[in-house]
């Protein structure tokens, strides 16, 4: 950080516009109180070089009946543009985003359902791609809800679209190569897991397709991880569902993962948002939600609907390699059935926004008879979660 006169610069990067907007309004302050522009450049200088990036994320994307209906267009094809359009916005502040698909991508051959064993149309890879996610977590319970050629299919379609994945594999190769994305110089390692695939047995000569949450594995993970990187984000498929609160087990389980290296974990599955905490481990903060809810989904009930957009930013001094959080923010957002010409579709909403368009008059699909459901939601989801993390400096 630059400090002088009162004044807090980030610098981003030496030689960037940003930096050079920056160099100008400091040159320009000094010469208003007539101090020496040359001491002012100087002191540029001297000053560390900074990155910062942001990651965003959301929880879990279910694929019911009426949502695949509702992309169903009348030439036979799919399209699912509606549901993140709302909060495209949000998603891509990010530099990096990532999403948990619970879903098969097995094709029209083995016919569309939603639950108990998912299978969706294709469409909805491009409808993330487009909404600006770049990652979506494979390692769910229904990850072999059509099978090992399911699952196979399922990675094809979504690398296919743009997307990269992570939690299942078609090899070994595959799951002893970590994904690691450098973002301007930062490099970011995300590793997923979880519980179990309901029962559904892997098949016994691909072992390796499947990361299930064993601590000892993702300890070991972590550890041979840890020195090739800057920023760790477990992504974890676990907890009980619908419960408010996380098992001491997950929140035990959660410590020891930090403390051995992790800087984020994100949790997903119980289909309604948990809570959140920051953990201090040596002069670290660290990060743990438990569960970040239902992005989008047909499930009835508000806590089932609630999700959010959650907001992490990094910074590294690009001298001495040392990375920091610097803040944890979140959207409380709601997966909102609506009727659009007789026809039943679904869409993520950003909840402040949509009261704020209501009480204007500008929301097409709701009215002030919803702003109390809305509301509702809002206060729950704070409730949850708390207040929004900001490092002190």
């Amino acid at each position: 950080m630059f400090k002088r006169a009162g004044l807090v610069v980030l610098l981003v990067c030496l030689g960037c516009l940003a930096s050079v907007t920056i160099y100008e309004d400091l040159q320009a302050e000094a010469g208003k109180k007539g101090e020496d522009k040359d001491a002012v450049a100087e002191e540029v200088k001297k000053a560390p070089l900074i990155e910062s990036i942001t990651l965003t994320a959301a929880g879990d994307c279910l694929m019911h009946g009426p949502q695949i209906r509702s992309g169903l267009q009348a030439d036979g094809t799919y399209r699912y543009d509606h549901f993140f359009a709302e909060v495209k916005e949000l998603i891509n502040e990010g530099d990096y985003s990532s999403i948990d698909f619970e879903a098969a991508l097995a094709g029209p051959e083995s016919g569309y359902t939603g639950y108990p064993t998912f299978n969706s149309p294709d469409a909805v890879a491009t409808a993330f791609k487009e909404a600006g996610f770049d990652l979506v977590i494979t390692a769910n319970n229904h990850s072999l809800d059509r099978g090992y050629k399911g699952a196979m299919r399922t990675l094809d379609v979504l690398q296919g679209a743009g997307l990269d994945t992570v939690g299942t594999y078609r090899n070994e190769e595959e799951a002893r190569s970590f994904l690691i994305k450098d973002i301007r110089g930062i490099k970011v390692a995300y590793l997923a897991y979880s519980y179990g695939t309901n029962g559904i047995p892997l098949p016994q000569e691909h072992p390796e397709f499947f990361n299930f949450l064993d601590k000892d594995k993702i300890e070991a993970d972590i550890k041979t991880l840890r020195p090739q990187v800057d920023v760790l984000i477990l992504v974890l498929h676990w907890g009980l569902e619908y419960t408010p609160r996380p098992t001491q087990e997950q929140i035990l389980m959660a410590h020891e993962l930090l403390e051995t290296g992790a800087d984020v974990i994100l949790g997903n599955h119980p289909h309604v948002v948990q809570t959140m905490e920051m953990v201090k481990e040596g002069d670290k903060d660290k990060f743990v939600i438990y569960s970040m809810g239902n992005f989008i989904s047909a499930q009835h009930g508000r806590e089932r609907n609630s999700g959010i957009v959650l907001k992490m930013k990094f910074s590294k001094n690009m001298e001495n390699g040392q990375t920091w959080l610097d803040e944890v923010s979140y959207t409380p957002t709601f997966s909102h059935p609506y009727n659009d010409n007789g026809k039943l579709k679904y869409r993520v909403i950003p909840v402040e926004a949509a009261i704020e368009k209501i009480n204007q008059g500008q929301e097409p699909y709701l009215s002030k008879g919803d702003l109390s459901t809305l509301q509702a939601v809002l206060e729950s989801t704070r409730s949850q979660l708390g207040e929004p993390y900001y490092r002190s400096n």
